[in-house]
């Protein structure tokens, strides 16, 4: 259930009992982007706002109360690439949210000028760049990456053609490769082409026999072409096709 700027406090718990999900879109990632998005709308007070009450409810009052006897997760949406944001200060905002306020998923749009409009003159924005942003907040939510960690250039953007999460593998796992039979979850987590789900499968895999090949690891349904340059298996470099 969307729900909109300037709500008050009365009517957020009460979309609270009525939906799984609730959402306040934030628009820009601070009160500086908003004046230049959309100067109509208060920052604070009209959109993070709800969002905090959304959080303290779930915090202070009974579950039951809430939708099929629970309380709604909460999301929120960016607008990219309209007023010269830089993903810096897109990702720090999600990452504060993440952290503050439990929001389940931030979504980012790409901006797209419409005539007739104050930002009609505003180029597009690249959908790859929100695909990078998408990626990047999931290594913040799911991953245990922080903010210091995500490779940023020096105008605060992420690499449009290399995901981030494999950026930071080539600068840090490259000659420093995780041991797949010793590797804690957290540091299977930083290897290319292991998520969650995955890096649960090596450790039950691990409890029944140590993993010794890469064959080994594509039964366990491991992206092995996107991880091998940075595994030891068992002490050893498995072979893998380098990029060009």
């Amino acid at each position: 259930l969307k729900i909109m700027p300037g709500a008050e406090r009365a009517q957020v718990e009460q979309a609270m009992r009525l939906a799984d999900r609730v959402s306040i879109n934030l628009e820009a990632p601070n009160t500086r982007r908003l004046a230049d998005l959309a100067p109509r709308k208060q920052f604070l007070d009209e959109l993070l706002q709800p969002l905090r009450w959304v959080e303290e409810s779930r915090r202070t009052q009974p579950a039951h109360l809430g939708w099929n006897g629970h309380w709604p997760s909460s999301t929120t949406q960016f607008v990219v690439g309209a007023v010269g944001e830089n993903d810096v200060e897109l990702l720090s905002t999600t990452a504060a949210l993440y952290r503050q306020l439990r929001l389940r998923r931030a979504y980012f749009s790409s901006f797209n000028p419409v005539e007739d409009t104050p930002l009609e003159d505003v180029p597009p924005s690249p959908p790859l760049r929100s695909s990078r942003l998408y990626e990047a907040s999931f290594l913040l939510r799911d991953y245990g990456f922080l903010m210091e960690e995500l490779p940023f250039d020096e105008n605060g953007s992420l690499p449009l053609h290399t995901d981030p999460k494999l950026a930071w593998a080539r600068v840090n796992l490259a000659e420093k490769p995780v041991e797949i039979n010793r590797a804690s979850s957290e540091q299977l987590l930083r290897v290319p082409g292991i998520g969650p789900r995955s890096a649960a499968v090596i450790l039950a895999a691990r409890r029944q026999q140590r993993i010794l090949s890469i064959e080994d690891l594509r039964k366990l349904g491991i992206r092995t072409a996107r991880a091998a340059p940075y595994l030891l298996l068992n002490g050893v470099r498995p072979p893998y096709q380098t990029s060009l």
